[in-house]
């Protein structure tokens, strides 16, 4: 299994629960907005901002309980972005996927044909609402840029299901942070209008971003050992690892009681070591909608994050994450294999 390189992947880790309009800078751990535009923050939380309703229509999230919002289009060039920093630099010459999941905003009166996405060696902050334009991003002479765009026929104008956006590539090297938006002026976007007298903008929904390496060649790097641990043998960083110990009642996401020594002794692991972080990976067998399986994987792995929060642990080195199903170890074909695929997996990683 490679690691995602971005932090708080599906939005559900927050500093607060939004409250208003255009939070999304200051209530999403992890993500930032490189620009002055006022990116939204959806979270079910709320009651102001939560879901499925919201301002622009009516979207459930799918993973967990979080996803962002932000105008890829509307008058006057106004533009919204959302940026985030990666887990460690990309590798030059390495291939890495991209995916992620959009859906239009029922409101919205035009749907765009491309997502452009910009990696950059430093973090962005202009102070413009306006699209970032390659005249404002090469300003800044300091900064090394790697723009991309993703064109698909299929996330143009669905305004029901979230759609599967993603696409490989070859890092540059100079890849630390990775924004998302539409990097071009109106009269350069290709739209068609999805109401008749269209007249304001196309407003989409993101959740769920994944980076990661392509490269099979990365499985064979020399770990690194770095405890023995009582009652789990020696952990190795960058390397999957099974709670054995850790339980749920069927069908829930609430901890049971004999789950917490083993919890616990990782987190004794964390605590003599604040250079280290984790990752928390839930799955679930095939058994159940590919929905309901990733809404249970996702609780479950926050379930084990909060419990090493409570512990003590700072949220900013824990990331947890839902697969449902998508990542069995064995069959699903006999009781025995399902059991083994349901299952919560921890990866320890050195902060670069």
């Amino acid at each position: 299994m490679t690691q995602n390189l971005i932090v708080n992947p599906s939005f559900e880790a927050h500093v607060g629960c939004p409250q208003i309009l255009g939070s999304f800078n200051e209530d999403v751990e992890g993500w930032s907005t490189p620009t002055t535009g006022s990116t939204d923050y959806f979270n079910g939380c709320s009651t102001a901002m939560g879901t499925p309703e919201n301002f622009n229509g009516s979207q459930p999230a799918d993973f967990g309980i979080g996803y962002a919002g932000l105008y890829l289009y509307a008058p006057g060039d106004y533009r919204e972005y959302i940026q985030a920093g990666l887990l460690q630099p990309l590798k030059k010459g390495k291939k890495y996927k991209i995916s992620f999941y959009v859906s239009l905003a029922e409101r919205s009166d035009f749907a765009i044909k491309e997502f452009g996405l910009l990696f950059s060696k430093n973090k962005l902050d202009f102070p413009i609402r306006k699209e970032l334009s390659k005249m404002h991003l090469y300003k800044d002479t300091e900064n090394e840029y790697h723009y991309m765009e993703i064109g698909y026929s299929n996330f143009l104008d669905d305004t029901k299901d979230w759609i599967l956006v993603h696409s490989q590539f070859v890092a540059k090297g100079n890849e630390r942070f990775l924004t998302f938006g539409n990097f071009k002026n109106n009269k350069r976007t290709r739209l068609f209008k999805t109401k008749r007298n269209a007249k304001q903008g196309a407003y989409y929904y993101i959740d769920m971003v994944l980076l990661e390496s392509a490269e099979k060649t990365d499985f064979a790097e020399k770990p690194r050992t770095i405890v023995n641990v009582p009652e789990k043998g020696k952990i190795t960083l960058d390397q999957n690892h099974v709670f054995e110990n850790v339980f749920f009642h069927f069908d829930k996401a609430g901890l049971l009681p004999e789950s917490s020594k083993e919890i616990e002794h990782i987190y004794d692991v964390l605590q003599l070591d604040p250079t280290l972080d984790i990752q928390i990976h839930g799955h679930t067998d095939s058994i159940g909608s590919e929905e309901y399986n990733l809404t249970l994987s996702e609780s479950r792995a926050k379930a084990v994050a909060a419990y090493l929060i409570a512990l003590g642990l700072a949220e900013n080195r824990i990331l947890w994450q839902g697969h449902g199903g998508a990542k069995p170890i064995v069959s699903n074909a006999s009781e025995d294999g399902r059991k083994q695929n349901r299952r919560v997996e921890f990866i320890i990683t050195e902060r670069k």
